[in-house]
């Protein structure tokens, strides 16, 4: 046999060998819901930023203090029983 048929048939073997291998491992990640666990696994990271930056945003925006406001001052009427005229 002369050496470039029995290169080109084992050349060709390995091919086919490969395409069945990868053609397998694609029909296996098919069945076991390889492409919906990656695009939910990119969802939830996805929903990781917008959250982080949603919340650097809320803090931000949030003052730290309410300015001059400084609360209730205890009534020295009651007003249920009387009403302030």
């Amino acid at each position: 046999m002369d050496i470039q048929k029995v290169t080109s048939g084992v050349t060709a073997a390995a091919v086919v060998g490969t395409g069945a291998w990868v053609g397998g491992g694609a029909v296996i990640d098919q069945q076991t819901g390889g492409p919906q666990k990656r695009e939910d696994a990119q969802i939830e990271r996805i929903r990781q930023v917008v959250r982080e930056e949603v919340y650097i945003q809320m803090k931000n925006a949030w003052p730290s203090t309410s300015g001059p406001v400084k609360g209730l001052v205890n009534p020295t009427e009651d007003y249920k029983q009387q009403v302030p005229k």
